[in-house]
């Protein structure tokens, strides 16, 4: 089956199989948020990114394997209205940006800096601190040593822009400068993007416009 990244909320999830790993994706809640479910193919240990909302989606989709962790990519609280409902279930570790943790009304076991890694079964994610759109927001890359890479964004990339700066000329500047150096100046266009909100998009197809975006502010 190909794999679009086009989900609805209420609907079922879309999955990306890859050679090490396993990527489901489901739209939850009112603001149309994406959580990713990974699942190392070696060992079936599974990581949730956001659990944005709707534990018991989230939770069926988990299964009854559990899962050893969840990243919250950032403090804004349509990305963590369900993680203490997903955390009593599943015992699982929480991971977050340093400065968002303070944000975040469920412990973080484990505040991330940019350059750490975060592990699921046999695959490894190194974590990239994107300072914009909150504090400590956070963007995880996996280079897939069997093809291109691929990063999960939370709200800091999305297809036709960056996230939501709130009209903040400083903080429009610092994400735009984090995205074009730490994603856009490291990884291939072949990367595949996977957003908090929306359907996906690949560096490639964004890359053209970021000239477009620095003028227009936003």
């Amino acid at each position: 089956m190909t794999y679009s990244g086009a989900v609805k909320v209420g609907g079922g999830a879309d999955v990306h199989e890859l050679q090490d790993l396993m990527i489901s994706k489901v739209a939850v809640g009112p603001m149309d948020n994406n959580a990713y479910l990974l699942r190392c193919r070696a060992t079936d240990e599974q990581l949730l990114i956001d659990a944005a909302n709707d534990s018991a989606t989230l939770l069926t989709l988990i299964g009854d394997d559990g899962i050893a962790s969840v990243v919250t990519t950032h403090q804004h609280g349509d990305h963590w209205q369900a993680l203490a409902a997903v955390v009593e279930a599943t015992g699982a570790r929480t991971y977050a940006g340093r400065e968002d943790v303070v944000g975040i009304p469920v412990p973080t076991d484990f505040p991330l800096s940019d350059g750490d890694t975060v592990s699921v079964g046999h695959v490894s994610l190194t974590a990239r601190h994107l300072v914009g759109h909150t504090p400590g927001s956070i963007a995880l890359v996996y280079d897939d040593p069997h093809g291109h890479p691929h990063v999960f964004t939370g709200d800091c990339l999305f297809p036709g822009g960056i996230g939501n700066t709130r009209k903040d000329p400083q903080a429009f500047a610092s994400l735009l400068h984090d995205v074009e150096t730490k994603i856009f100046g490291t990884l291939p266009d072949e990367t595949w993007v996977y957003p908090g909100h929306g359907n996906d998009t690949t560096l490639g197809t964004e890359r053209p416009h970021l000239p477009e975006w620095r003028q227009r502010g936003w």
